[in-house]
Order: C-alpha cells, then sequence, then structure tokens
C-alpha cells in the first residue's frame, strides 16, 4: 500500500464523502448528538483510509487526527459549524493551531421508511495552519502594525481582547509580534478551558475561492 500523502488525503476526502452522502446509516437514525455523528464520521473516514493507505493515526498523545502529516479531522453539523480543540497557549489565537484543519460540514436527516440517518456533506474545507489564528485578534493586530503600533499598544490591544496571558506574557507576546507579524486568520477562535472554533466565515472564504490556504475540497 501506498504511504498516506496530504495530496492523496485531500483526493481520498472527495471520494469518501460522495460515498457516505449515498449511504444510509441506521446506526444513526433519532440521533441529535452531534458528538456521536462527528465519531461516526471520523471512524469510517479512518476505516476507509486504512484500506487504500499506510499512515500512523492520531492519539491523546499528538492530539490530532494524522500526526504525520499534522493534519487533524473536525466534522460539525451545518447547524451550528463549531468544535472545540486542545488550549496550548494564547499564541495560537494569534499564530495558528500549529496544524492545519480539515473539516467536514454535514446536514443530517432521518429517513423514517428506512429508518436510518442520512448525512449530506454540505462543505469540506482545508484549511492551511498560517490561516488558522483568530480572524479579529490578527486583523486588529496587522492593523496596529500598519498604523506603526508600539509594544504598549499591543499589550494593550492583548488586554482588550482578554487573551489568557498575565503581564510577562503580553509584553513577550507583543515583542514577537513587531519581530514576526502573523498572517490574517479565519477562524473564530472563543477563551475557554479548550478553544472553541466557529467555521462560519471559513465556509464563505472556502466557497468564494478568494484566500490562498482555504481550500474548498469539493470544488
Amino acid at each position: 500500500m501506498d504511504s498516506l500523502t496530504l495530496p492523496t488525503l485531500k483526493c481520498a476526502a472527495k471520494t469518501f464523502l460522495k460515498r457516505i452522502s449515498s449511504t444510509p446509516i441506521p446506526t444513526l437514525y433519532g440521533v441529535t448528538d452531534g458528538k456521536a455523528v462527528g465519531t461516526h464520521v471520523e471512524h469510517s473516514f479512518q476505516e476507509y483510509l486504512s484500506s487504500l493507505f499506510t499512515y500512523m493515526r492520531g492519539s491523546s498523545a499528538s492530539g490530532i487526527d494524522f500526526p504525520e502529516l499534522e493534519v487533524d479531522l473536525k466534522v460539525t453539523s451545518v447547524r451550528q459549524p463549531q468544535s472545540s480543540c486542545p488550549f496550548r497557549d494564547a499564541d495560537q489565537k494569534v499564530y495558528g493551531l500549529g496544524y492545519d484543519l480539515m473539516i467536514f460540514v454535514y446536514d443530517k436527516t432521518d429517513d423514517v421508511e428506512k429508518q436510518a440517518a442520512r448525512l449530506k456533506f454540505l462543505h469540506a474545507m482545508f484549511v492551511e495552519r498560517s490561516k488558522t489564528g483568530d480572524y479579529q485578534t490578527t486583523f486588529g493586530i496587522l492593523e496596529i502594525l500598519r498604523r506603526k503600533g508600539n509594544q504598549d499598544d499591543l499589550i494593550a490591544f492583548f488586554e482588550e481582547r482578554n487573551l489568557p496571558l498575565d503581564e510577562i506574557g503580553r509584553a513577550k507576546l507583543a515583542d514577537r509580534v513587531l519581530q514576526a507579524p502573523p498572517e490574517q486568520g479565519y477562524l473564530t477562535i472563543s477563551n475557554a478551558l479548550q478553544w472553541r472554533l466557529q467555521y462560519g466565515r471559513i465556509i464563505t472564504i472556502a466557497d468564494s475561492g478568494n484566500v490562498q490556504g482555504v481550500e474548498n475540497l469539493l470544488a
């Protein structure tokens, strides 16, 4: 078997989603728990990939689904396209999560006659890690830099945005930003014990095809 690569992962995702979209799923009939649906899709995708490629599956230690490729898979409902991910540090809001994201967005319906669920996948996006920062945070930082802002301006902005940092951490991040400005991110990342990622903007951007690093896999 061939080794899994980033191009083959993207291609396999497109084929898999077409296949699962046309397959009734009795075990998900009547299920309203989005986590249960997501887990079913993730496991089915891993089984599909395992029949075609050799690769290392993610574990709780690696924290992401495809550690060799540094890609994490998220499966979410179109009714509320969001998910959570582990919090590592506040810098993730500025510089991104540190890995690429593959996001499957489905619409679930129940077929009463067949007593089975149907999943229609409306969107599938691939987001490069450099674009996984928080939209408003990175936009604000880049605007401050455009206006020749200094460390004090950045520290004040970090306080306003409630970045989970102490005074020393804010100063360190401000210095880093001045030396290495971040790229514009496109996620909405809410502060919590785990980051809460929201994908509404990513869906719009992927469909438009106007941003390099945000790809519509179903196009």
